[in-house]
């Protein structure tokens, strides 16, 4: 399968990045996906605080680890009482 001009040129500047510069944008698009999480979760269930919303992402996150996801839910129950 061919790449775009788009896919190129975006494998042309990432191997341009310095490694310092690839972990940055990396960080950079977690935190921007986890805000766009928060959202989503917010305009579904507005009466969570903020903490509650925070594991709710942290849930969907690690909803393939399963002793990750029983920790998470361990705090949700104690933040939900």
């Amino acid at each position: 399968m061919e790449q775009s001009e788009i896919e190129l040129e975006y494998e042309r500047r990432w191997k341009a990045m310095s490694p310092a510069e690839k972990v940055a944008r990396s960080a950079a698009m977690l935190a921007w996906t986890r805000q766009q999480m928060a959202i989503r979760i917010r305009n579904t269930q507005p009466s969570l605080s903020d903490e509650e919303v925070r594991l709710h992402v942290a849930l969907q996150l690690y909803e393939r680890d399963p002793e990750v996801v029983r920790l998470i839910q361990e705090q949700l129950a104690h933040v939900s009482c």
